[in-house]
């Protein structure tokens, strides 16, 4: 029983919990604000060189794919972090908001117990709709660093949630 707990990762598709990313210049966003958009969110060590590489191909699809529909989004949790954000910004030339929680958020938000060792960076994707279509493992997930088999989940993801084209735009309230 405890392997299978310990072990046991949230079922894929669910629904995304709400997050609050902060910035270092103080500026909140709620995950939700997303809504409409393919988010790829990285919740990364700043000192980490597998974070550090991972955000140079979401930096690239941000660039490529963002006008599509696309986000990207850095979530920092290791100690310091509110400090270490801006010079891990600068320093890779991150093009994308990334900001900074505490372990035990990351921890309940992916579905890991304390009990848990994982690596970094955790990757989560979230569909148009606001459901978690991807998740890293403990033990990571290439595939979602990786930057051709990213971009092919990440197209997919922004084809499925295309709204069809009419020949005049709808007023609509807004559905949550």
């Amino acid at each position: 029983a405890f392997a299978a707990s310990a072990f046991a990762l949230p079922a894929i598709p669910r629904k995304a919990p709400e997050l609050t990313i902060v910035e270092p210049s103080g500026k909140q966003t709620l995950l939700s604000s997303y809504k409409g958009k393919v988010v790829v969110i990285e919740f990364l060590y700043t000192t980490c060189p597998h974070c550090q590489a991972a955000s140079q191909v979401f930096t690239k699809l941000q660039r490529e794919l963002g006008p599509r529909g696309f986000q990207a989004v850095g979530i920092a949790f290791n100690d310091n972090a509110q400090m270490l954000v801006p010079q891990f910004v600068q320093q890779f030339n991150v093009g994308y908001p990334v900001g900074f929680t505490n372990s035990d958020t990351v921890m309940g938000y992916l579905g890991l117990s304390i009990m848990d060792r994982y690596s970094v960076p955790q990757v989560v994707v979230i569909d148009r709709k606001g459901m978690i279509r991807a998740q890293s493992g403990i033990d990571g997930d290439p595939k979602l660093q990786e930057e051709n088999s990213l971009r092919s989940l990440i197209d997919g993801l922004l084809k499925e949630g295309a709204a069809p084209t009419t020949a005049a735009p709808k007023k609509t309230t807004a559905v949550t």
